[in-house]
Order: C-alpha cells, then structure tokens, then sequence
C-alpha cells in the first residue's frame, strides 16, 4: 500500500455495523467538518459541486421544452446525490488521515466495491424515474397559468403562489426525498469505507434513522434547505453546496457508525 493512500478496511462485508445514537446538536459539529474538508479540498471539492451545476444546466437545456419533465429531472438528480458523493468522501477519508486531498484518486472511489454501489445505484436510478413520473402527473394535475417556463417554476414553488400545486408537489417529492434519505444517509459512506454489501448498508442505514430520528430529520432538513438555495441561484449554489453536504455526510457516518476497533473490542469481550 502507497503511503500516499488511506489504509484499506479489513472488514467482512456480511458484519452488522454497530450503529450509535447521537445528540441533534451532532448536525452542527458534521457541518463544520464538511466545511473544514471543503475548504481543504479546494479545487477537488469544487470539481464535484461543478459537475452537480453543470448536470442542472444541461437538463435545463434538453428539457427546455418540457419543463414538468425538467423539474422532476432536476430535483430527482439530488436524489441519487449520494452516489455522486462518493468522490467526496474519498477526499474526506483522505484528509481524515492526514493525506493532502488529491482528485484523481476519488474519480475511481466506486471501483472496489463497483457490484454493491452499482445495484443501489441502480436502486436510486428506479426511485428516481418514478420520481419523474410522479412530477409529470403533478403537473398535469395542479399547475395553471400556461406553459410554464423554469423560472416562473422555481418562483411557483419557492413562493406558493398556486398553493394547491406547492403543498402537492412538496408533498409528493418530499416523500421520495425522505425514502430515498432514510436507506441512504449512512449506506453509501459505508459500502464506501468497509466495502459492506448493498442490503447491509441499506439496513443499517434505516436502523441509524430509527435510532437517531431527531438529528437526522435535522440534517435532511439541512440538505433540503442547502438544495433550494442551489436551485434558487440556477445552479450556481450548487458549486459550493453539494460539496458541503458530502462531506458533511462524511462526518455523520463516521459520528454514527462506531469505529471497527470497537466493534471488534465489543466482539471479543462477547
């Protein structure tokens, strides 16, 4: 192993992570890390916030013409961000061991455990088309005024001015957004980190929000708040907002997931 790279998680995919509980003020202890590592990470950190606004600039292109489609497109993006994220918490890990962040290496952060990430990818991938649709049928069902361009959406949206069509479509997404959160929060940092299988991850990331519902809730809040400001600038926000949610990520599966050295001490006294 190259001095230059963080050492490799010994753990079996099949162990059960013992799973912590934590106070709600954790949340602003895992935003000042993810702001920490942000500004550690630099350039590096602010290649994936880029890619995040370039993803909602060139959907805002191919969908100009139907913008129902758009905007469950580009509020579905977020939902599959954890993915996205992985690169991000490569950075984390690297600068966690006292490493300088380099980007090349987190471009390929999914290749060890490719099988697992890539059947929850696909998972998300699913969440997300439905999603899509859902958006579309909410369209049809609630939204006057004529074509509607992505402006006079986001303005809609932001200040409930069809108020039918707002409570309906916070409604309808937010139960996505709280799904795909719920099996999501700690999954991908783990298989991630410990290499854990795809079910494994998706458990033990229902039963951290089981355990810690008050800050969680508090820090999906956060990341709704931190996703509207992205989209209220067009994207731009997103060059410094999606990276501050993935690291922060980073400091909440760490915080969560009680480090392997204990859980082995835990075993052996067992």
């Amino acid at each position: 192993m190259s001095e230059n790279e963080p050492p490799a998680s010994e753990n079996r995919a099949s162990r059960f992570p013992v799973i912590r509980s934590v106070k709600t003020g954790a949340v602003i202890g895992w935003m000042r890390g993810g702001w920490h590592d942000l500004r550690r990470g630099g350039r590096a950190s602010l290649f994936y916030g880029s890619c995040f606004a370039i993803a909602g600039w060139l959907m805002q292109i191919v969908f100009a013409e139907a913008y129902a489609l758009f905007a469950g497109l580009t509020t579905g993006f977020l939902l599959v961000g954890p993915f996205l994220t992985l690169g991000l918490y490569d950075l984390s890990r690297q600068i966690e061991f006292g490493m300088p962040p380099r980007l090349l290496p987190t471009l390929a952060a999914w290749r060890p455990n490719l099988p697992n990430v890539g059947l929850f990818a696909a998972l998300l991938a699913i969440v997300l088309l439905v999603w899509a649709r859902a958006s579309i049928i909410v369209f049809a069902l609630f939204f006057t005024g004529g074509f509607p361009t992505f402006g006079n959406v986001v303005h809609t949206v932001l200040t409930f001015e069809q108020l039918d069509f707002a409570l309906v479509y916070f409604a309808v997404g937010g139960f996505f957004a709280m799904f795909v959160f719920a099996i999501s929060v700690i999954a991908v940092p783990l298989m991630f980190d410990r290499k854990t299988d795809a079910v494994t991850a998706t458990i033990a990331s229902l039963v951290a929000c089981g355990r810690n519902p008050g800050p969680l809730l508090l820090w999906g809040t956060c990341i709704g708040i931190l996703g509207i400001i992205g989209f209220a600038t067009f994207f731009v926000g997103l060059i410094i907002t999606m990276p501050l949610v993935g690291h922060s990520t980073w400091y909440a599966y760490r915080d969560i997931v009680a480090p392997e050295e204990d859980e082995q001490g835990a075993a052996a006294a067992a």
